[in-house]
């Protein structure tokens, strides 16, 4: 039996980093940093809140979402952040570097960006975030004037 196709102790888990697999220890939780960045930018914008929604950390204004936490959806391999973007976002920024934008499950259909996390750096983080929150609340303000 060849290396490959042996399979993995159930204790290890398989992390990707930067093209380069490694063994880590089921028991660590290396989704716990990601959050904390998450949770330090939503909460830096007004009257956001979090609740759990669909078992996930969920970022909220009055108008609606703007953040989703997704620790290995569905056992997707992505530790990431789901975002609403405006149109034709979503497609550019996958074809632009699909190792860190992804189409996320569910959503991913409404528009929804997929962002692996650990493949960010804080500042285009940060500014896709507020983006998304300045989406939804315009939008949603915008829906009550009409």
């Amino acid at each position: 039996m060849s290396l490959l196709a042996a399979p993995l102790a159930t204790s290890v888990q398989l992390t990707i980093v930067s093209r380069e697999t490694r063994l880590a220890p089921k028991n660590q939780k290396p989704f716990k940093r990601q959050l904390q960045r998450i949770r330090r930018i939503c909460r830096a914008l007004a009257d956001t809140t979090e609740k759990l929604s669909h078992g996930e950390p969920t970022f909220f204004t009055k108008q609606g979402v703007f953040a989703m936490f997704a620790n290995d959806h569905h056992r997707d391999g992505h530790v990431g952040v789901w975002l609403p973007a405006p149109p034709g976002v979503q497609e550019a920024l996958i074809e632009e570097d699909p190792s860190v934008y992804y189409r996320p499950p569910y959503v991913g259909s409404s528009g929804w960006i997929g962002i692996d996390l650990p493949r960010i750096h804080d500042d285009a983080l940060t500014g896709h975030i507020r983006e998304a929150y300045r989406l939804i609340v315009s939008k949603k303000q915008g829906q009550k004037r009409a």
